[in-house]
């Protein structure tokens, strides 16, 4: 029987993180690249600042703080992906999505109904892309494990257009457990990388601009709530700006300049909507 939204158990964190460690490398016994997103990432990521991620009551609420597992592939291992999940580890598959998207995307049940895994290929793309290229070998996935690279992550959670609180917490904790630099060390968050994406997408510039003047908000109200100490405070906030400097200081595509001439007369973002189950 196939799980459907509404019917997930409750399952514990460790559990999760356990299955991100378990589908990731059994996966890489076969040659196929699996790398998880989300929250999920951002806790494996910065698994040395859970204290502060309690703290802000993202995690340790007495219930699950995580509730699907999803992972970014390969096009290119799109038949071998598919073929693991269902005959190696046993998902089920969700044929009709799997049949009509599957080639940008693929959802599999958990056999034991703990949770469903979405599996995208090459890109997310939400209320904007983040690409990570087509070949084992050639793309971002081969930069960091289990996990999407520290840049990828902390777009994903700046790409949001409409923007939630638990999204605002994990980027508190990505940056605090993260130095930012403009290196390829996968304990860094590249900002030079960051800015040169953002160059060439107005749109993306505009929104993460104003993301992150949010976790700036949030973070002093964190701040007077004891949920952050000053410490914690004042890293992230540090971070947050020179983030901000690398995206002003870099130079604009024609592209970028072309577009922001329209600026929010027109809409920015793609509207998203959860692909029925």
């Amino acid at each position: 029987m196939v799980m459907r939204p509404g019917e997930h158990k409750e399952i514990p964190d460790e559990v999760f993180i356990d299955e991100v460690y378990r589908i990731v490398g059994e996966a890489e016994k076969k040659g196929i690249i699996l790398r998880v997103i989300g929250a999920v990432a951002v806790r494996i990521h910065s698994k040395e600042f859970e204290e502060l991620h309690i703290r802000l009551g993202r995690l340790g609420e007495g219930k699950p703080s995580f509730s699907d597992l999803d992972f970014v592939g390969y096009s290119k291992q799109r038949k071998e992906i598919e073929r693991f999940f269902e005959k190696d580890i046993g998902f089920i598959p969700d044929k009709w999505i799997n049949a009509y998207f599957g080639h940008k995307r693929l959802i599999f049940y958990h056999p034991k109904g703990w949770f469903h895994s979405d599996v995208f290929f090459d890109a997310l793309e939400f209320s904007h892309d983040i690409y990570f290229g087509k070949k084992p070998g050639q793309g971002r996935l081969d930069v960091d494990s289990p996990t999407i690279p520290l840049e990828e992550l902390f777009l994903e959670k700046t790409q949001i257009h409409d923007i939630n609180e638990k999204d605002i917490k994990d980027l508190i904790v990505l940056l605090r457990a993260h130095e930012v630099g403009e290196n390829d060390d996968r304990e860094v968050i590249n900002a030079k990388y960051i800015a040169k994406i953002l160059a060439d997408d107005w749109g993306f510039w505009y929104d993460v601009k104003e993301n992150l003047k949010k976790v700036k908000i949030f973070a002093k109200k964190y701040l007077d709530q004891g949920k952050l100490n000053q410490e914690d405070y004042e890293d992230v906030i540090r971070k947050i700006d020179i983030i901000l400097d690398y995206i002003e200081k870099e130079p604009k595509t024609k592209r970028w300049q072309k577009r922001a001439k329209v600026g929010t007369k027109k809409i920015w973002w793609r509207p998203v909507e959860e692909v029925v189950r």
